[in-house]
């Protein structure tokens, strides 16, 4: 049987985890939103969940030139779909 502090400390370990990570994500997100054309997936994966909170028309612009760029099938289908979604919030 589980004790009470036992259990607390499991929470408050999975709560410290998760609040690490969203940090971290968040951090990895700001460094890397200028690499939308790295060589390194990670880092364009980043820069596309950055542009996703910036919808203007230059967003949609650079996307356009992303998703011809992109070689990876299933990057460029996150790119589609993130344009789309930026051109629908536009007025």
């Amino acid at each position: 049987m589980i004790s009470g502090r036992n259990r607390l400390l499991a929470a408050l370990s999975f709560l410290g985890g998760a609040a690490g990570g969203a940090l971290a994500w968040s951090h990895l997100q700001r460094q890397y939103r200028h690499d939308l054309f790295s060589r390194h997936p990670l880092r364009r994966f980043a820069a596309l969940s950055y542009l996703r909170v910036r919808p203007s028309v230059g967003t949609v612009r650079l996307l356009r030139e992303y998703i011809a760029w992109e070689r990876s099938p299933v990057l460029r289908q996150r790119g589609v779909a993130l344009m789309r979604t930026v051109e629908k919030s536009l007025p």
